[in-house]
Order: structure tokens, then sequence, then C-alpha cells
């Protein structure tokens, strides 16, 4: 095995993604459903939300 650190894909956010993330997280959805929604991992989702100044609602 080689010593590179793993990398994942990072596909590029597509203009509708980014919309419908702000639909998703405005309507209160949770990390998890966004992100299944989307069919990208919560990390990636988490980290626009973030860079967009979203807010995501935490399950409890």
């Amino acid at each position: 095995m080689s010593d590179s650190k793993f990398e994942r894909h990072r596909q590029p956010w597509k203009a509708d993604e980014v919309q419908k993330l702000h639909t998703l997280a405005k309507k209160g959805m949770a990390l998890k459903a966004i992100a299944k929604a989307l069919t990208r991992s919560e990390e990636s989702v988490k980290e626009r939300a973030k860079a967009d100044g979203l807010s995501i609602a935490k399950l409890r």
C-alpha cells in the first residue's frame, strides 16, 4: 500500500444541488436526511452549509 493520504472523490457542487441544500436546510431537515437526499456525505454537506452560512438542524 502507498503512504498517500486517503482522498475522497470531492465532486464539485452544482447550482441545483446548492439550491436544494438551501431549501432543505431552511425546512429544518436533519443533516443525515439532507446528505441522503443529495447523495453526498454528511461531511460534504456540513462543509458546504458552513461555507454558505447555513445552519443545519441537529438530530436529538
